[in-house]
């Protein structure tokens, strides 16, 4: 998978289990909610400093948001 799909979905992942809306996520990470939309549909490639600035909103190591997740077979 793309690394940036790869971002892409582990922001979403880890938006929804912080319980956190785009518009929130971004009010706190100092971004537009729209910016957030697009990263997690994978339209824009976010800059590591946007990285670091969501990864901390979020409470995660930015690392995190470029880990491939593994998913069981159903």
């Amino acid at each position: 998978m793309a690394l940036r799909q790869v971002f892409a979905d582990n922001l979403r992942r880890a938006r929804v289990a912080a319980g956190l809306s785009q518009e929130e996520l971004a009010d706190i990470a100092g971004v537009d909610r729209t910016y957030v939309s697009a990263l997690e549909r994978c339209r824009y490639a976010a800059s590591v400093d946007v990285m670091e600035r969501l990864a901390i909103a979020l409470k995660v190591p930015p690392a995190s948001l470029l880990e491939e997740v593994e998913h069981a077979s159903p």
